[in-house]
Protein backbone atom coordinates (compact mmCIF):
# COMPACT_ATOMS: atom_id res chain seq x y z
CA UNK A 1 0.00 0.00 0.00
CA UNK A 2 1.22 3.49 -0.75
CA UNK A 3 0.06 6.87 0.55
CA UNK A 4 1.29 10.17 -0.85
CA UNK A 5 0.16 13.80 -0.48
CA UNK A 6 -2.11 15.33 -3.09
CA UNK A 7 -2.42 18.87 -1.66
CA UNK A 8 -2.84 20.81 1.59
CA UNK A 9 -4.94 23.86 2.46
CA UNK A 10 -4.18 25.99 5.55
CA UNK A 11 -6.66 28.29 7.28
CA UNK A 12 -4.85 29.89 10.21
CA UNK A 13 -3.81 27.07 12.54
CA UNK A 14 -6.05 24.55 10.80
CA UNK A 15 -4.73 22.41 7.92
CA UNK A 16 -6.68 20.09 5.67
CA UNK A 17 -4.66 17.50 3.77
CA UNK A 18 -5.72 15.37 0.83
CA UNK A 19 -3.86 12.10 0.35
CA UNK A 20 -3.79 9.59 -2.49
CA UNK A 21 -4.06 6.01 -1.32
CA UNK A 22 -3.29 3.01 -3.52
CA UNK A 23 -3.61 -0.67 -2.70
CA UNK A 24 -2.22 -3.15 -5.23
CA UNK A 25 -3.11 -6.81 -4.78
CA UNK A 26 -1.22 -9.86 -5.97
CA UNK A 27 -4.11 -10.91 -8.23
CA UNK A 28 -3.92 -7.67 -10.23
CA UNK A 29 -6.77 -5.94 -8.41
CA UNK A 30 -6.23 -2.32 -7.40
CA UNK A 31 -7.97 0.24 -5.22
CA UNK A 32 -7.27 3.98 -5.54
CA UNK A 33 -8.75 6.47 -3.08
CA UNK A 34 -8.55 10.13 -2.20
CA UNK A 35 -8.75 10.77 1.55
CA UNK A 36 -9.10 14.07 3.41
CA UNK A 37 -7.51 14.46 6.84
CA UNK A 38 -8.34 17.41 9.11
CA UNK A 39 -8.13 17.77 12.90
CA UNK A 40 -8.02 14.04 13.50
CA UNK A 41 -10.90 13.23 11.13
CA UNK A 42 -10.51 11.17 7.98
CA UNK A 43 -12.99 11.28 5.12
CA UNK A 44 -12.70 9.16 2.01
CA UNK A 45 -13.62 11.43 -0.89
CA UNK A 46 -13.35 9.01 -3.79
CA UNK A 47 -12.76 5.28 -4.24
CA UNK A 48 -12.05 3.53 -7.52
CA UNK A 49 -11.50 -0.18 -7.60
CA UNK A 50 -10.80 -2.75 -10.32
CA UNK A 51 -12.68 -5.04 -9.95
CA UNK A 52 -15.38 -3.12 -8.13
CA UNK A 53 -15.75 -3.38 -4.36
CA UNK A 54 -19.00 -4.64 -2.91
CA UNK A 55 -20.62 -2.41 -0.29
CA UNK A 56 -19.93 -4.95 2.43
CA UNK A 57 -16.19 -4.67 1.58
CA UNK A 58 -16.02 -0.94 2.42
CA UNK A 59 -15.55 -1.48 6.19
CA UNK A 60 -12.69 -3.85 5.37
CA UNK A 61 -11.21 -1.19 3.08
CA UNK A 62 -11.36 1.27 5.99
CA UNK A 63 -9.43 -1.21 8.17
CA UNK A 64 -6.77 -1.58 5.46
CA UNK A 65 -6.07 2.15 5.18
CA UNK A 66 -6.53 3.33 8.78
CA UNK A 67 -3.01 2.67 10.08
CA UNK A 68 -1.07 3.82 7.01
CA UNK A 69 -3.14 7.03 6.79
CA UNK A 70 -2.54 7.77 10.47
CA UNK A 71 1.22 7.27 10.00
CA UNK A 72 1.23 9.48 6.89
CA UNK A 73 -0.30 12.23 9.04
CA UNK A 74 2.23 11.76 11.82
CA UNK A 75 -0.14 10.06 14.28
CA UNK A 76 0.52 6.85 16.15
CA UNK A 77 -1.80 4.05 15.12
CA UNK A 78 -2.42 0.59 16.40
CA UNK A 79 -1.41 -2.08 13.89
CA UNK A 80 -4.35 -2.98 11.72
CA UNK A 81 -5.18 -5.79 9.31
CA UNK A 82 -3.54 -4.01 6.38
CA UNK A 83 -0.31 -3.21 8.19
CA UNK A 84 2.84 -5.15 7.52
CA UNK A 85 1.22 -7.70 5.25
CA UNK A 86 2.01 -8.48 1.67
CA UNK A 87 -0.29 -6.79 -0.84
CA UNK A 88 -3.27 -9.03 -1.41
CA UNK A 89 -2.88 -10.83 1.89
CA UNK A 90 -6.27 -9.56 3.04
CA UNK A 91 -8.02 -9.48 -0.34
CA UNK A 92 -10.67 -12.01 0.56
CA UNK A 93 -13.41 -10.98 2.94
CA UNK A 94 -12.88 -12.81 6.21
CA UNK A 95 -15.62 -15.22 7.13
CA UNK A 96 -18.17 -13.72 9.44
CA UNK A 97 -18.82 -15.51 12.70
CA UNK A 98 -21.75 -17.85 12.22
CA UNK A 99 -21.79 -17.58 8.43
CA UNK A 100 -22.65 -21.29 7.92
CA UNK A 101 -25.53 -20.83 10.38
CA UNK A 102 -26.57 -17.81 8.31
CA UNK A 103 -26.96 -20.16 5.33
CA UNK A 104 -29.56 -22.15 7.29
CA UNK A 105 -31.40 -18.96 8.18
CA UNK A 106 -31.41 -17.89 4.53
CA UNK A 107 -32.66 -21.28 3.35
CA UNK A 108 -35.51 -21.29 5.91
CA UNK A 109 -36.59 -17.72 5.07
CA UNK A 110 -36.37 -18.39 1.33
CA UNK A 111 -38.44 -21.60 1.48
CA UNK A 112 -41.04 -20.14 3.86
CA UNK A 113 -41.56 -17.19 1.50
CA UNK A 114 -41.92 -19.53 -1.47
CA UNK A 115 -44.55 -21.58 0.39
CA UNK A 116 -46.50 -18.39 1.23
CA UNK A 117 -46.24 -17.21 -2.37
CA UNK A 118 -44.17 -14.19 -1.28
CA UNK A 119 -40.94 -12.86 -2.78
CA UNK A 120 -38.14 -15.01 -1.31
CA UNK A 121 -35.48 -12.35 -1.92
CA UNK A 122 -37.48 -9.80 0.10
CA UNK A 123 -37.90 -12.39 2.84
CA UNK A 124 -34.13 -12.92 3.01
CA UNK A 125 -33.59 -9.14 3.02
CA UNK A 126 -36.00 -8.79 5.97
CA UNK A 127 -34.46 -11.69 7.86
CA UNK A 128 -30.81 -10.71 7.42
CA UNK A 129 -30.90 -6.92 7.05
CA UNK A 130 -28.93 -7.11 3.80
CA UNK A 131 -29.65 -4.97 0.75
CA UNK A 132 -31.18 -6.70 -2.27
CA UNK A 133 -27.74 -7.19 -3.80
CA UNK A 134 -26.31 -8.57 -0.54
CA UNK A 135 -29.30 -10.87 -0.09
CA UNK A 136 -28.88 -12.21 -3.64
CA UNK A 137 -25.20 -12.92 -2.92
CA UNK A 138 -26.12 -14.69 0.29
CA UNK A 139 -28.78 -16.74 -1.52
CA UNK A 140 -26.16 -17.70 -4.10
CA UNK A 141 -23.74 -18.80 -1.37
CA UNK A 142 -26.52 -20.78 0.26
CA UNK A 143 -27.20 -22.49 -3.08
CA UNK A 144 -23.47 -23.19 -3.42
CA UNK A 145 -23.56 -24.77 0.05
CA UNK A 146 -26.29 -27.11 -1.23
CA UNK A 147 -29.08 -25.79 1.01
CA UNK A 148 -31.20 -24.41 -1.84
CA UNK A 149 -31.85 -25.88 -5.27
CA UNK A 150 -30.41 -24.31 -8.40
CA UNK A 151 -32.37 -21.35 -9.79
CA UNK A 152 -32.93 -23.38 -12.93
CA UNK A 153 -34.24 -26.49 -11.18
CA UNK A 154 -37.87 -27.32 -11.89
CA UNK A 155 -40.29 -26.99 -9.05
Amino acid sequence: MSVWPAWEVREGERATRWLHVRLDFGDGARIDALATVCEGWVCVEDVRARPALALEDLPLFADWIEGPLARACGAEAEPGPGDGAEPGAHRERPARPGEPAEHGLVARAYRAAQERGADPVLAVMDETGYSRRGALRLIGRTRDAGLLPSRHARR
